[in-house]
């Protein structure tokens, strides 16, 4: 399989795709004004504990305070202050409650694990991880766990030993990620060095930090491109700015130098995203229909709840008898919706409404299908059974914004709705409030301010209504078109 990661910079914009056979499978988008915050760690001051929630808010100097959960407080009191000291130890079976472990004005040393969205603020941790190219540092803990992704049992207990030896003297716990399968102990040694240094400079940061002050600041978005999408199947990162070139060989020299030969700099005139058709992708990835190959589609709709995507056979009839067209729809659509969730960064509870099978095994299928498609995401995802009406339910981890959040904005029309009231629905809401407005308040005359299709409506089709409202109310009525009134929007005026 060919996979390339394409960086393209701008001066307020950074954006990487991950292409594999042609088609673009991942966006990701980071602005100068906009960056997001997961992986930063902040001192912070706890402004309100609702012990009803089992949970704190706590202010970071972001513009929302943000929420940890008693569940993500490390015990141990010292790590409240930033003290990696004596923690250690198992934690708790049980989470005590909150009141026992936080009090209002308490000051807390966080990470951010979930970026601010729609209305809610960032989701916090005390449970501080920083990352590297092939682990993962756990300050508060001594445990090291190895990426399930990782199955071959003799290389796991390798690595779990290798980090133990390496971690003795350390008192630090370590993950293994799944990039660290078949790497040398020496690459290993270098990445813990590196972990060692970072904390210390980060203990330092918690010392001398003020409320509000952010400590550690993950990597810009080209640096953790490499750290975290990098494995020995990318043929190639190409990127299109000499300055970001430069930094990320740089970054790769000192932290992965096998794969620095793969690094290499597009120096075309053409838009290195339009080289590879990664805009129109883009702008397809913004509708809710996603077109199958077999004449089938999808709808995919994404709401504050959850998201859904909607299997319609569309125009494929297939060539033997209806449960095999609804069979290879299903196949196809299977793929299509793992791929669509994480091109769109779709995250959350998610409902996949496949067409309706008979067949068990048929159903099977459609399901490994989906598995098989879905075990390519970074992002976490459990599937579960089939029901018999045909749905699939399954979480996918949520840390941001999804693409179409990222990239727009709700309807000013409309209000995120999806639809208008229709010109026949505005024109009697706007003779109810003629009605309204004469029995409230004397007038000689009214003036209608509307759009100009619901004036054009009124005065062509229910000219006849208006003569008879004029004599109900025996008021003179007159009609004004307003270029800037949205299709809802009027106003009636007593003169």
């Amino acid at each position: 399989m060919s996979e390339e990661i394409l960086i393209n910079v701008t001066p307020r914009e950074t954006r990487v795709a991950v292409v594999e056979n042609g088609m673009l499978q991942e966006v990701h988008i980071e602005r100068a004004l906009r960056r997001g915050y997961v992986g930063n760690i902040y001192k912070g001051k706890v402004s309100r504990v609702m012990p009803g929630m089992q949970a704190a808010f706590v202010e970071i100097g972001l513009e929302r305070a943000a929420f940890l959960h008693a569940s993500d407080i490390v015990r141990a009191a010292p790590s409240l202050v930033g003290d990696a000291g004596e923690n250690g130890g198992g934690q708790p079976a049980a989470t005590p409650p909150i009141l026992d472990l936080v009090r209002e004005g308490h000051e807390v040393v966080v990470q951010v694990v979930k970026d601010p969205i729609g209305g809610k603020g960032a989701r916090l941790t005390t449970h501080l991880s920083i990352p590297s190219r092939y682990l993962v540092l756990l300050p508060y803990s001594r445990m090291v766990g190895v990426s399930v992704r990782i199955e071959d049992d003799g290389e796991r207990a390798r690595l779990k030993e290798t980090l133990q030896a390496l971690g003795r003297d350390s008192q630090l716990g370590y993950i293994v990620r799944t990039n660290a399968d078949g790497q040398s102990d020496e690459a290993l040694a270098e990445d813990v060095d590196y972990l060692g240094r970072l904390w210390q400079a980060v203990q330092e940061g918690i010392a001398a930090a003020k409320v509000g002050e952010r400590i550690y600041e993950d990597l810009p978005l080209s640096m953790r491109a490499l750290r975290d999408l990098m494995r020995r199947d990318i043929e190639k990162v190409r990127v299109d700015s000499r300055e970001t070139f430069d930094k990320t060989l740089h970054f790769a020299q000192q932290f992965m130098p096998e794969l620095v030969e793969r690094i290499e700099h597009y120096p075309g005139e053409r838009p290195i995203f339009d080289l590879y058709g990664v805009e129109d992708e883009i702008q397809r990835a913004l509708k809710k229909e996603v077109p199958l190959k077999s004449g089938g589609y999808l709808i995919v709709d994404q709401t504050e709840a959850m998201t859904t995507v909607d299997v319609n056979t569309g125009g494929f009839l297939g060539h033997r008898n209806l449960e095999e067209t609804v069979y290879k729809t299903n196949l196809e659509a299977a793929q299509a919706a793992a791929r669509q969730l994480r091109l769109r960064n779709l995250g959350g509870i998610i409902i996949i409404d496949f067409i309706d099978m008979t067949d068990e095994e048929h159903k099977r299928q459609v399901l490994r299908t989906l598995e098989k498609a879905l075990s390519r995401d970074h992002a976490k995802t459990t599937v579960y059974d089939m029901s018999p009406l045909g749905l699939v339910e399954m979480t996918r981890k949520r840390t941001m914004e999804s693409l179409e959040r990222q990239l727009c904005e709700p309807c000013p029309e409309c209000g995120g709705r999806g639809s208008l009231k229709t010109a026949e629905t505005v024109t009697y809401e706007i003779f109810r409030e003629i009605t309204r407005a004469v029995r409230q308040f004397d007038a000689e005359k009214l003036l209608v301010l509307a759009a100009p299709k619901v004036v054009s409506r009124i005065l062509d089709e229910e000219s006849a209504a208006v003569a008879e409202l004029e004599e109900f109310v025996r008021k003179t009525i007159r009609f004004q078109p307003e270029e800037h009134y949205s299709q809802e929007q009027f106003d009636v005026v007593l003169l």
